[in-house]
């Protein structure tokens, strides 16, 4: 049985969002996907899914390794001429990051189809990597699949950072920067703000839509609650439904939340008349744990403000902070020259 894989997105009767494919077997996996995922996990799950089946063009019951590694093919082709490539990997087909992600959504629909054991499946076709030798008849695997190189995030510079500011227009774009760019907040914790989150007293915001699901309380600078406060006296409109912090303030959708694709127009509108070349709502938050780690703010204290669940993901910014690298080395260097000149 071949299929034709069509991402469908449908709403159902609790208000939620319902993602299909188009094939039973993966439509009963994304469900699963959804009880244990957030919206956007489920999508981009679906999307991996849609990707992978319209390429290899086999029900998945027929899916083998082989047809894995022409996956991994042709995902790695080039995209725009094999003499382009994008300068922060040297890639010149999709990033290793995308088809690692997609890898491993195939790979958990496999698992899934094996716990089942109601199909014709019998073992995952997805590689776990490549075998780097035989130890005593035993294969040892040590070579991933895909390597992905591990690149710094930009970030921007407090001349860039104030221009950006002063670029945005009302006091609500205002808010939502400072949020990314003073809290560290991530674009789907900020639209996700509800008017019972504000802990103006104790300049702390509770993050009730976190990464993964996970809550937590941060404190916020002074300047984003002053910022805030002109927004709700200002400009939020009075008397609607909505309990959202950041909502719609103009033409028909007005009093509605704003949603993810307002806020990435509102960044770029302001970056363009900043005159900025790049700039994200992530590169915001970048920004901030970078500036706070120069600043001398502990890396674990860095973790909890950034929800990260592993201090791994945090020691990033100790190779952003150019000023605490420099401080670091400097003090290294004298005290090794100080053991030099008593030695001679």
């Amino acid at each position: 049985m071949v299929f034709d894989p069509c991402l469908v997105r449908s709403s159902a009767g609790d208000g939620s969002e319902i993602v299909r494919v188009g094939h039973p077997l993966l439509d009963a996996f994304l469900v699963l996907v959804a009880a244990r995922c957030r919206p956007n996990t489920v999508l981009a799950s679906a999307f991996d899914l849609k990707v992978f089946f319209s390429i290899v063009g086999k029900d998945p019951v027929e899916v083998d390794t082989a047809d894995v590694l022409a996956f991994i093919a042709a995902q790695r082709a080039p995209r725009r001429g094999a003499t382009v490539v994008r300068i922060e990997d040297g890639e010149r087909g999709l990033a290793g990051r995308t088809i690692k992600r997609r890898l491993a959504t195939i790979a958990g629909l496999y698992e899934y189809l094996l716990v089942r054991g109601d199909t014709p499946v019998v073992r995952n076709p997805v590689p776990r990597g490549l075998a780097l030798r035989r130890d005593g008849g035993r294969v040892v695997r040590g070579v991933p699949l895909i390597r992905a190189p591990r690149t710094l995030p930009r970030v921007i510079d407090p001349e860039e950072a104030n221009l950006f500011l002063a670029a945005l227009r009302t006091h609500r774009d205002r808010a939502m920067a400072e949020a990314m760019l003073l809290g560290g907040l991530r674009r789907c914790e900020v639209l996700g703000l509800r008017l019972a989150d504000m802990r103006p007293g104790e300049k702390r915001l509770f993050i009730a839509e976190g990464k993964g699901g996970h809550q937590r309380v941060v404190p916020i600078s002074a300047r984003f609650l002053t910022t805030l406060a002109s927004y709700l006296d200002g400009e939020r409109p009075q008397g609607i439904e909505t309990d959202r912090v950041f909502v719609v303030l103009k033409g028909r959708r007005r009093g509605l939340p704003l949603t993810a694709a307002g806020l990435d127009e509102i960044v770029s509108g302001a970056r363009r008349r900043a005159g900025i070349d790049h700039l994200t709502c992530h590169q915001l938050r970048h920004t901030c744990f970078t500036r706070l780690r120069e600043a001398g703010m502990a890396l674990e204290a860095i973790q909890a403000q950034a929800g990260h669940r592993s201090i791994e993901s945090t020691r990033i910014y100790l190779h952003l902070a150019n000023d605490w690298l420099a401080g670091e080395y400097r003090r290294a260097s004298e005290a090794i020259d100080a053991q030099t000149l008593a030695g001679d």
